[in-house]
């Protein structure tokens, strides 16, 4: 399966943002979906997943409450709605894919290029 995350950029601290990721390839139905984050200097580290049919869903403590994960499988499409962004959710973000949910981000097997985003105070 292929990944195309989209959807960064430069939001002030308070701001909202949008991420999206475009699936391709093997059945996007059938799979997990996860956020999962990398900020400069660290390792990566997991934000938010759901499950094949979108009723099971997993947030960091650091991001619950301001972010929901969502898909809309008509589109291929998995988004990340973030509200009240802070600096520290400056990071590279990652959407990735396996057959079955992780919190982990290294449990998963496909992996898009990942899109900036940068919060400025």
């Amino acid at each position: 399966v292929q990944l195309q995350a989209s959807g960064g950029g430069l939001v002030q601290t308070g701001g909202s943002l949008r991420l999206s990721c475009a699936a391709s390839g093997r059945s996007f139905t059938s799979l997990a979906m996860a956020w999962i984050r990398q900020a400069p200097g660290k390792e990566r580290e997991f934000v938010a997943a759901l499950n094949w049919s979108g009723a099971t869903t997993y947030y960091a403590d650091y991001v619950k409450g301001r972010f929901t994960i969502s898909r809309d499988d008509a589109k291929n499409t998995v988004y990340l709605q973030k509200n009240s962004l802070k600096s520290e959710d400056t990071a590279v973000y990652y959407c990735a894919a396996k057959k079955y949910i992780a919190v982990r981000g290294i449990d998963y097997d496909y992996w898009g290029q990942g899109t900036q985003v940068t919060v400025s105070s």
